[in-house]
């Protein structure tokens, strides 16, 4: 299988530009689907700290590249939404985070908020034993004694124990992101969820400070205020997007 990736054809959420080369690297298979983004891209191209895929080795086999708390050797692991990145050397921390126009962004966060990653519940179960499973949007799934104060559409913060640190309620007045269609990034107060009595998907009404827009409520995940703090989008607007290739004439 290729290990390369035409930049035409990257998903819209890909930190990367489509014009200086006809090939970037392939994120292997794993979480984020599609749209996961290569580790490599994010360390090159988008904070700039290193200039080449062997550097980006180097950096990863030495343990100095955290992902949502675990060093990460592989430079092509897929990146995706609300990932945390630290770089403990640099005391650096980032969650990944939707810009304007649903591109994949760096929020620069303190360490102390980068003890847990934002999860939405997608669906939640009964299992043997009594517990109830919650199945979360990037496919963990997480166990809990007490599942009624859950439920799909709400949003709860894990830490790499698996301990719930937060939990947000999917209601109207609720803070929320826009993750996917036309509005991704776009952030507002739920103003009114609206049920669908149908195979159609359920449309939910968002408030934001230039206006408002409605989406399927599949494209929003709720957030609290901690999420927008910092200067979200500025480390992938200043994505080199250089054109480095080897010589097989794909990106490396």
């Amino acid at each position: 299988m290729s290990r390369h990736q035409k930049r035409l054809s990257v998903p819209d959420s890909w930190p990367v530009e489509r014009k200086t080369a006809k090939y970037t690297v392939k994120a292997r298979a794993g979480p984020h689907g599609e749209a996961g983004v290569p580790l490599l891209i994010v360390l090159r191209d988008v904070l700039g700290y290193v200039d080449s895929t062997k550097e980006a080795k180097y950096a990863t086999n030495e343990g100095n590249v955290l992902v949502n708390g675990e060093p990460v050797g592989d430079v092509r692991r897929p990146i995706g939404m609300f990932d945390i990145l630290g770089f403990e050397e640099r005391e650096e921390f980032y969650r990944v985070f939707p810009d304007e126009g649903g591109r994949l962004a760096l929020t620069p966060i303190d360490e102390a908020d980068a003890d847990g990653k934002l999860g939405k519940i997608a669906d939640k179960r009964q299992v043997p034993g009594g517990e109830t499973q919650l199945q979360l949007h990037d496919g963990r799934n997480l166990r809990v004694d007490d599942g009624a104060e859950y439920s799909p559409g709400d949003s709860i913060v894990i830490d790499w124990d698996g301990e719930i640190l937060a939990h947000f309620v999917y209601e109207e007045g609720a803070l929320v992101t826009a993750v996917q269609g036309q509005h991704a990034g776009e952030v507002g107060e739920i103003e009114e969820i609206t049920v669908i009595e149908s195979s159609a998907p359920n449309t939910v009404s968002v408030d934001t400070d230039d206006g408002s827009f409605e989406t399927i409520d599949e494209y929003v995940v709720v957030i609290d205020e901690n999420f927008v703090g910092g200067d979200a989008g500025t480390a992938s607007e200043e994505a080199s997007g250089d054109s480095r290739e080897d010589e097989g004439g794909a990106e490396e």
